[in-house]
Order: C-alpha cells, then structure tokens, then sequence
C-alpha cells in the first residue's frame, strides 16, 4: 500500500464543515469526515460528488475507543492522518436557556462536543504526528470565545423561527479551545507538530432580518461572513503555505474584536 498523506474533518457535516471539506479536496486533499450524523455524511457526499478523496465515518468525537477505531481503519485504507482539523461543535437541548436556569447536564453535554472531542482527537491523533516528526492541528474557534457576545444584539433575534442567544458554555468552551491550541502548540512543537486556530465571526445560516442587522452593524465591514471565508482561513493552515505558522489564530470575523 502506498502511504498518503491524509487530512482529518471532525464535524464536517454541517454547514461551515462542508463548505471546509469541498475546499480540502479541492486543493488535493485527501479527507476524512467524522461526525455522528450517518444522514448528514451521506448528505455531505452527495453534495461533493464521487470522489476517491473522500472518506464519510459515523463515529462519536469525544469517544477514544471510536477514534482510536476510526485511526486504524484510516491508517489501514488510506495511510497515516497527517492534518487535523477539529471542527465538531454542537448544542444541547436546553441550549439557548438564561445562564441563571443553565442546566450543568447541557454544560457537560456542549463541553464534551465542543473542547473534550478536540482533547481525545488531538491525543489519538497527535502522539503519532510527533513520532513522526511531522504534523498539523487546526482548531475551529469562535469570536465569542475571544470576545464576549453583546446581549443587545439578541431582542428580537431568531434562528429558524426560535429566539436564540450565545450561552456561556459556549462561549467558555471555545475559549478552552483556544488555551488548548497555544499549550499544544508549545508542547509539540519541538516535534514539528504545528497547531493553530481559526476564529470564524457571525456567519448568516438563517438568522432573521433583525439579528442580522444589528449583528452587522457591530462589524467595521458591515455584514456577516460567508462559509466559505472561513474555508479559506483553514484551507490556509492546513497547506505547506503556514509551514512556520504556530500557536496562532486567525481571526474572520470583518473586523468585529477590533473595538
């Protein structure tokens, strides 16, 4: 078997991780998605058509025995996972409920997807990039694990017809996910293991006309960002072009966390 170099999608089913995955293969990528939702993945490839660099795995992200299991059939068809790419983010049932009523079930629940599933991806797959001596972690953030979400912005806001606000668990796990980045980046490094981090701003996914309006007037380029913006960002780090990149975190978001 000839080995490969091979790129890792946790969550690319949804909408920033498909746009992320046309453009992996795109540039010559060949990719693995791993994300829970068989339909989604499924979806997903019919959506990128048939390609021979294009791997869809249902398996749970915060579990190691399943990404220990996805690790050895990757290796076994395909050849060692030389990027990774922690993209998997979700919500929980009570998620859009005041902090003060916040249930600890839903915090776990958001924490495990969000920073856990990132931890045991970045351990499966990272021991064997530093034995290697060579290898690539990018980490999918938010701006609001850097900055704190105006509250104002949400009177009146809706997504798909329900009224929604940014909880602070997700907002404390992406901030996790950016300490993770910098202590990972440190201890690898002398290994040759670059890890970074995109931060994607607002992107429209069908908010309504109010939330939209006044999340935009919030940004100095006046408008939200498109999917595949942010694909570029990552496209970016995941390529030899970022080679002496690491520790660092590129932040789309048209200029929001600059005031």
């Amino acid at each position: 078997m000839t080995q490969q170099a091979v790129t890792l999608l946790t969550g690319g089913a949804g909408i920033l991780g498909s746009r992320m995955a046309a453009r992996l293969i795109a540039e010559g990528h060949v990719l693995v998605v791993v994300d829970r939702n068989q339909e989604a993945l499924e979806k997903l490839a019919a959506d990128l058509g048939p390609s021979e660099s294009f791997r869809g795995l249902a398996a749970d992200v915060a579990s190691r025995t399943d990404m220990e299991a996805v690790r050895d059939e990757i290796e076994a068809e395909l050849g060692a996972v030389s990027t990774l790419i922690n993209a998997a983010a979700g919500k929980s049932e009570n998620f859009f409920e005041p902090f003060e009523e916040f249930p600890i079930g839903d915090w776990d629940e958001v924490m495990r997807i969000n920073l856990t599933s990132a931890m045991v991806c970045s351990q499966v797959f990272g021991k064997g990039m530093a034995e290697r001596g060579a290898g690539n972690i990018v980490n999918i953030l938010s701006i609001y694990g850097i900055v704190a979400p105006d509250q104002r912005i949400y009177e009146g806001s809706e997504y798909l017809g329900r009224a929604i606000n940014t909880p602070a668990v997700y907002s404390a796990s992406k901030a996790g996910l950016w300490g993770l980045t910098k202590y990972l980046a440190a201890y690898w490094g002398h290994r040759n293991v670059r890890v970074n981090a995109v931060t994607p701003g607002g992107v429209f996914s069908g908010q309504n006309e109010t939330f939209v309006e006044r999340y935009s007037a919030r940004v100095p380029l006046g408008r939200m960002a498109e999917p595949f913006e942010i694909a570029d960002a990552v496209a970016f780090l995941a390529s030899d072009r970022s080679a002496y990149i690491s520790g660092q975190n590129i932040v789309v978001d048209g200029g929001l966390s600059t005031w």
